[in-house]
């Protein structure tokens, strides 16, 4: 338990939302996150919000110091009453996953905790990572200058949401199917 508590502990969550009730559970998050926030280990959330037309699905990650700290939340009364008001609005329920690190991004769906070795997930997200740092500023940036947009940080912001989304979303699924074989041998 102490290294997974070392490495801290990161739960993804899911909500698919009804349709036209996202101004709800957009209320629900404003309601919430307060609360998460002041939970003892807490360190972060982000809250990935679905792509309208394509998805109605919204992913919270929440990272906290140690495994511990985070059942501590997931298991608390004060969220467990917020859960029963937002259910009402949920297509499918509750759904959370709970994950040392970003070990997450590695684990095959369905697969139980198998996690490959941390030199491997090193080169894995390296070589998937390297493209895209070379590859987005040459197509985003041109872009947002096209837009007016021509300071360096927003274009840094943009390029590394856009990076994220990508290995979150495209590239580490796929990757990690195609090198699952060596990565969990």
């Amino acid at each position: 338990m102490a290294t997974q508590q070392s490495h801290g502990a990161t739960a993804v969550i899911t909500h698919q939302v009804r349709d036209a009730q996202h101004a709800e559970y957009e209320h629900w998050l404003t309601q919430i996150v307060p609360l998460v926030r002041e939970t003892t280990g807490f360190l972060d959330v982000q809250i990935i919000r679905p792509l309208r037309g394509l998805t109605d699905t919204y992913t919270v990650i929440l990272r906290f110091d140690c495994e511990d700290d985070l059942r501590g939340w997931l298991t608390s009364s004060s969220r467990q009453r917020m859960i029963e008001t937002v259910k009402p609005i949920l297509a499918k329920g509750d759904s959370y996953s709970v994950h040392s690190g970003i070990d997450f991004l590695f684990e095959p769906q369905g697969s139980g905790h198998r996690v490959p070795v941390r030199w491997k997930q090193f080169l894995v997200t390296w070589t998937a990572i390297l493209p895209l740092t070379l590859v987005l500023p040459l197509m985003v940036a041109p872009a947002l200058h096209a837009l007016g947009w021509h300071n360096r940080i927003v274009i840094t912001v943009v390029v590394s949401a856009a990076a994220v989304f990508l290995m979150v979303y495209v590239v580490m699924p796929r990757y990690t199917r195609l090198v699952r074989r060596w990565l969990f041998t």
